[in-house]
């Protein structure tokens, strides 16, 4: 599984990166974290808000902080 967080870094990136850290470890499941703060390629994604969350090449979440528990239902998909 492939996990890519989208963003410049800001408070709400790194909190977002927390979170989905948190939930693979309570899952007990791996995958490749990649945080991408290149404009650039964000914009490539057609992503307008950050943080924004891509599972998998698929876009699952943008302009917000997802919670633990809503990363771990969306990864119990």
């Amino acid at each position: 599984m492939k996990i890519e967080i989208l963003g410049m870094g800001c408070p709400k990136c790194r909190q977002l990166t927390a979170n989905v850290e948190a939930a693979l470890k309570e899952l007990n499941a791996s995958a490749e974290i990649i945080k991408i703060t290149d404009i650039d390629t964000i914009t490539a994604y057609g992503v307008m808000m950050t943080p924004s969350l891509v599972i998998d090449s698929a876009i699952v979440s943008s302009g917000k902080v997802l919670s633990k528990d809503e990363i771990k239902q969306i990864l119990s998909r």
